[in-house]
């Protein structure tokens, strides 16, 4: 991991927990650490451990390797496809099918 990644985990680790509609408390509490803890990890203060990473990451609803993927980029293309697969598991068939006329248009234009 390069220095970019510890330089900027305080912001994605914001950024996220912002995009997501959620406060420091709730983040907090959900972690079972203080809002101080999450303030210091925001700020660049403290870092996170690989496990707390790995429950910010459930708690928001994201990949561990989509959150932290931009550690270099093809590691961040290999968790842009693992993150599109995951998710198109999810879909039932008819969902698919209208996914895949999508962007077969998108990608058209």
């Amino acid at each position: 991991m390069n220095s970019d990644f510890y330089d900027n985990l305080g912001k994605r680790v914001r950024e996220l927990r912002i995009s997501k509609g959620l406060t420091q408390d709730q983040v907090a509490k959900e972690l079972n650490v203080t809002p101080g803890y999450i303030s210091n990890v925001e700020n660049n203060r403290t870092a996170m451990t690989l496990r707390m990473l790995i429950f910010y990451a459930r708690l928001t609803g994201v990949s561990l390797d989509s959150f932290i993927g931009s550690i270099d980029s093809s590691y961040k293309e290999t968790s842009l496809d693992n993150e599109l697969l995951s998710l198109t598991k999810e879909l039932t068939a008819a969902e698919k099918e209208k996914l895949i006329k999508t962007l077969k248009l998108w990608k058209e234009s």
